[in-house]
């Protein structure tokens, strides 16, 4: 990878022997390999037996969780947050697991509205929940840095499975929770 950012370099008109450059193709595959990790993460481990058995049927949210991805199309950034609840049905999630597995996803090449669908079908399969509900509201840099330029915009995306699809007051609830 090092060899390719060297050739990038190069082909934008920079000489990568200047002192400034010297290690940015060793820095950017080493960066690239970190924003990428999700690629080389599985659920298995990430969830590591952090499911516990409970009689917990209320709503457990945790919002506000940061992530960082690339879009697939230009691979520049998106950044912003998730916000993610589910109904337990007889077990509850390790609570370090649920932005663990935002980040596994956010981790790769992707596209918003993909990603919080791979998070709502995720904690949907590990908890077997009665509802799970994803929103997710980012920031895009190529929306900002380029194309449209425009740099207030953000989106918002997001999936509602089970009974907060079925239950607007759960689906109201949830939604309310999560105002800032």
């Amino acid at each position: 990878m090092e060899q390719e950012y060297r050739a990038i370099l190069q082909a934008v008109g920079e000489d990568p022997e200047r002192e400034g450059l010297l290690r940015t193709p060793h820095r950017a595959a080493k960066a690239m390999e970190f924003l990428t990790q999700g690629y080389r993460q599985n659920l298995q481990d990430l969830v590591n037996d952090a499911l516990f058995a409970s009689s917990n049927n209320e709503m457990v949210i945790v919002r506000d969780i940061e992530l960082y991805s690339l879009c697939e199309h230009h691979l520049l950034p998106f950044i912003g947050r998730a916000h993610v609840a589910y109904l337990p049905a007889g077990k509850v999630l390790g609570l370090s697991k649920i932005p663990r597995i935002v980040d596994m996803f956010a981790r790769r090449f992707q596209i918003q509205e993909k990603l919080t669908q791979q998070i709502g079908n995720c904690i949907l399969e590990v908890t077997g929940a009665l509802g799970v509900a994803v929103v997710v509201e980012a920031k895009h840099l190529c929306a900002m840095m380029r194309g449209v330029q425009k740099q207030n915009s953000s989106m918002t995306t997001s999936m509602m499975l089970g009974r907060f699809r079925d239950d607007p007051r759960t689906r109201q609830e949830f939604l309310t929770l999560i105002k800032n």
